[in-house]
């Protein structure tokens, strides 16, 4: 949970909106087809907090690296390792042999937050659904930890000894690298373009982007009710758009 002192109900909201179509999407109710596409949202939320509690911590001067490491521990390990828990006693119920072997590998790739490459070098989140891990869902969690194991260092660096201006550019620069590159591949490594963290770290930075500056009041649109919902409208008819006429083939 976010520190109350900062705590914006809307994107619990957000988060709603991007965790249902993805339900959706793997019930395989033939709507919302593009309810995978929720994921992407989750990462520019997951960029917006986390830049928002470090730049937080910072200005009361009690950030430590340590501390960052073992909150997100906390946060994340009990739920995962339930998961786990429970994933590995249903597998005596209802899997065969060789499925136990591969969610036996695939627990410890999510155990060490690298399930991403794992399931990159092993199945297609597309086509094989039905049989695929029921911990396929963990990729995304890999390529968040995986972004934040650097991510403070960078911004500690930046912060301390350059400006935020500097940061930005450094943001904007990682952001159209990596959509760059993940364009160019998702053309003929489709898998790649979508499992592996260089490729959707430019989602977080959109999140980290948004965190570090506030938009609202460099365009001063602090007293433009109606310019500000409009923006709001807009951007919900996009995402709604997204969701149900988009769908895997047109990756």
């Amino acid at each position: 949970m976010e520190n109350k002192k900062f705590y914006q109900p809307e994107i619990d909201s957000l988060r709603f909106l991007a965790v249902f179509p993805v339900i959706i999407f793997h019930l395989d109710l033939n709507f919302f087809k593009g309810g995978f596409l929720g994921v992407d949202i989750f990462f520019v939320i997951s960029g917006y907090l986390i830049t928002k509690i470090i730049i937080n911590d910072l200005e009361r001067e009690k950030f430590s690296i340590l501390d960052f490491y073992l909150r997100r521990a906390r946060r994340i390990l009990p739920a995962l390792l339930s998961t786990l828990f429970l994933t590995i006693l249903l597998s005596f119920i209802f899997f065969f042999p060789e499925e136990f072997n591969y969610l036996y590998k695939t627990i410890i790739s999510v155990i060490f937050f690298i399930s991403n490459f794992f399931f990159f070098g092993t199945t297609n989140y597309f086509d094989d659904l039905v049989t695929q891990s029921p911990l396929l869902h963990t990729w995304s969690l890999a390529v968040e930890e995986q972004f934040y194991i650097i991510y403070p260092i960078f911004l500690l660096i930046f912060l301390n000894f350059f400006n935020k201006k500097y940061f930005l550019i450094f943001l904007l620069t990682s952001f159209f690298l990596s959509i760059s590159l993940a364009t160019y591949f998702s053309m003929d490594h489709k898998d790649g373009s979508f499992f592996l963290t260089p490729f959707r770290i430019f989602e977080i930075i959109i999140g980290c982007i948004l965190s570090l500056y506030n938009f609202k009041k460099i365009l001063n649109l602090k007293n433009h009710k109606f310019l500000i919902n409009l923006i709001f409208f807009i951007c919900f008819f996009n995402i709604f758009y997204s969701f149900i006429f988009f769908s895997k083939q047109d990756l």
